[in-house]
């Protein structure tokens, strides 16, 4: 009788650890509050070979390198460089102009890519960043319990997938814009001119307010 009580004891101990194991199924382990969810940054390359001369681009060619900026809605963000063996200047400042339209100079140094330039071509590359955050929503911890009072597996989601998908360059993610190292004081002291010169809200006195009333 005593074996038949202490087996069920036993069975009873087994069961309900058995139960706190399968409890402690993916509860959270990360117990910084750094987000483990990054945004990423991808770059993609786009190419056009284009037919040069000693004066430059012809007419033609411009036309058809304008139309490929506008195809791509070539913009603030995206990189443009100029793959040129001869490195003849007409062409550069061709490209340069045409860029210039969308706001962009051309880069020094253009990317590696694929495919063998023919005798008077020259290519160029526009090389456009984009920025997600992979694995994002996470809802991957569904135990009860969080013993090591850890945050969620998709902690940051929300914050770091809307910074990705709002920054105007993806590049900034990586590496902010490097500053001129020289303060413009009439930039910096515009806002507290500003709020010195406006005048009292109540300058002007107060508003008779006339109405009925019970």
């Amino acid at each position: 009788m005593n074996i038949a009580r202490n087996s069920k004891l036993m069975g009873a101990v087994a069961l309900s650890l058995g139960l706190a194991v399968a409890g402690c199924g993916g509860m959270p382990t990360n117990t910084s509050l750094y987000s483990t969810k990054q945004a990423v940054v991808e770059r993609t390359n786009y190419t056009m070979d284009i037919s040069t001369n000693r004066s430059g681009l012809a007419i033609s060619e411009q036309q058809r390198l304008n139309g490929w900026f506008e195809t791509l809605d070539l913009g603030y963000g995206d990189r443009v460089a100029i793959e040129d063996p001869t490195a003849n200047p007409a062409v550069t400042d061709a490209v340069n102009q045409l860029a210039g339209r969308y706001g962009l100079i051309v880069s020094a140094v253009a990317p590696t890519t694929s495919g063998i330039l023919q005798p008077g071509q020259a290519r160029v590359v526009i090389t456009r960043s984009s920025a997600s955050v992979p694995g994002c929503p996470d809802w991957s911890a569904q135990a009860d319990s969080n013993y090591l009072n850890a945050t969620s597996p998709g902690y940051g989601c929300a914050v770091n997938s809307n910074l990705a998908a709002m920054v105007a360059n993806p590049e900034d993610l990586l590496e902010g814009q490097a500053g001129s190292g020289e303060t413009v004081v009439a930039t910096g002291t515009r806002a507290i001119e500003t709020y010195r010169e406006a005048a009292p809200t109540g300058a002007g006195g107060l508003q008779n307010a006339t109405g009925g009333g019970n």
